[in-house]
């Protein structure tokens, strides 16, 4: 029944696509400027809604991190559009094409179909929608099960704004997700867990769909010796407790050099007291977005502290959390490779700690492991900057913060190996969802006919020549 429904949609838009062919540029502002308008209408009820979903979301949140930062990639996207759009020309050889021309023309593709997660449920689905958009495609969306409120208002809000041929949303649980990543899109986007992310790869390569995938995974930040402390531990608090911690690229364990290790859990605790001196009833302070994630998250400092590690809550007020899914910021020191804090993604206000003696160990553990989805150093050592640079890979870096990578709206976003495939966020999104054709105009004047059969000593002349021997 799901199949059949949303191929239904998926057809309609092919039709739609095809009969009335790819939006000029005037038609693809309106649409971005469409999805401002909606933003700018109604990013107060969509805080109030994400509030519901998660039992408490910090409103504040919601705001800057998808609405503004909605914003900023649409608005990003509108100013650069044209020149986007244009074709590309490219290199010609004038000997052999003395009047030809050459360039890439970017065409959309058709029907895109964009699955996002729950974390950031209103950003997650507007940025690539606005994207692919751009590039002159219609766009079937499937939000997140996990916040049916947010998913309920953006079906709400988009078929308000757009007809069912040119965006169409679809909802529901596990079963609508499958069938959705198992139709014959022209692209696939999936961002959400890398378990989840094997199926639906696999499930696309059934109609030899592309993919995009965003995946996460487990996000290292390096302290150098010598940074100055505070500085780090402050950017460290900020990346990681932000929305809880249920941030892709949020720090997700952390390497101190071996007699630092105090002095950075004394550091961050501050940082942490500082930014959320209350946790109970702070509207600052995220939930935990569900209670499975809850539980897990609670047996992952259960799992640390039976296995040995030294475990820090800083709940400044002393506060009982428990009846409001919420977690105290916690360090885990000591942490170690038999703990599951250190073999699965956080995606919570919890930071496990490893100590280290030499930059070179904490690279070949780095190496060791799925390359992650973003990595964070904070030095004042350039070589140091570089070593790291040159010796990991990753699919983003900020040096000296955390996250901020994300935010420059021309910057790709995406990963690599096992935390995604793909990229998005200003051009490399225009991009992805494009196809670069090729296209060759031959002059009036052409010479290729001397290349052209019954072949002969003219032939053996003119390879003679070319090829310089």
């Amino acid at each position: 029944m799901f199949e059949r429904r949303i191929g239904v949609a998926v057809e309609k838009q092919r039709r739609a696509f095809l009969e009335k062919g790819a939006p000029k540029l005037a038609e693809r502002l309106e649409q971005l400027r469409a999805l401002d308008d909606l933003i700018q209408q109604n990013h107060r009820r969509m805080a109030e809604v994400l509030m519901e979903d998660f039992g408490h979301r910090s409103r504040h949140e919601t705001l800057l991190a998808e609405a503004l930062g909605s914003l900023m990639v649409l608005r990003h996207t509108r100013k650069h559009l044209a020149r986007w759009m244009k074709q590309r020309p490219v290199p010609i050889n004038r000997l052999q094409h003395p009047l030809a021309k050459a360039y890439v023309q970017y065409q959309p593709l058709g029907v895109i179909g964009i699955m996002a997660t729950w974390n950031y449920p209103y950003k997650l689905c507007l940025v690539p929608l606005g994207q692919a958009l751009a590039a002159g495609n219609r766009v079937m969306l499937k939000p997140s099960e996990m916040t049916p409120g947010a998913s309920a208002l953006m079906k709400e809000l988009l078929a308000a704004t757009f007809d069912e041929d040119c965006v169409s949303v679809v909802t529901g649980g596990p079963e609508v997700a499958a069938a959705f990543s198992r139709q014959k899109f022209d692209h696939l986007m999936f961002t959400g867990s890398a378990a989840t992310g094997r199926l639906v790869m696999r499930a696309a390569a059934e109609n030899l769909v592309p993919v995009t995938l965003e995946l996460g995974g487990k996000s290292p930040v390096i302290i150098g010796e010598g940074y100055d402390m505070a500085k780090a531990a402050g950017a460290i608090a900020f990346g990681k407790l932000i929305n809880a911690g249920q941030t892709c690229i949020a720090p997700d364990y952390g390497f101190v050099p071996e007699q630092r290790v105090d002095a950075f859990a004394h550091a961050f605790a501050r940082q942490a007291a500082t930014m959320y001196p209350t946790l109970a009833a702070n509207e600052d302070y995220s939930a935990i977005a569900s209670e499975h994630h809850y539980d897990r998250l609670c047996h992952l400092i259960a799992d640390a502290r039976d296995k040995g590690a030294e475990v820090i809550e800083i709940n400044p007020m002393g506060e009982a959390l428990d009846n409001r899914r919420k977690i105290a910021p916690t360090l885990i020191l000591q942490a170690n490779d038999d703990m599951a804090v250190m073999r699965e993604e956080v995606f919570g206000p919890v930071l496990p700690i490893r100590s280290y003696r030499s930059i070179g160990d904490v690279i070949d553990y780095i190496n060791a492991r799925e390359r992650p989805l973003a990595l964070y150093h904070f030095t004042n050592d350039n070589d140091e900057k570089q070593t790291v640079l040159d010796r990991t890979l990753s699919g983003g870096v900020t040096i000296n913060d955390t996250m901020l990578h994300v935010a420059i709206e021309d910057l790709p976003f995406g990963g690599v190996g096992a935390s995604g495939m793909g990229a998005y966020h200003g051009e490399a999104g225009f991009r992805t969802f494009s196809h670069a054709r090729s296209v060759m105009e031959q002059g009036r004047i052409a010479f290729n006919k001397a290349a052209w059969p019954p072949f002969g000593p003219r032939i053996e002349r003119i390879a003679r020549f070319l090829i310089g021997s």
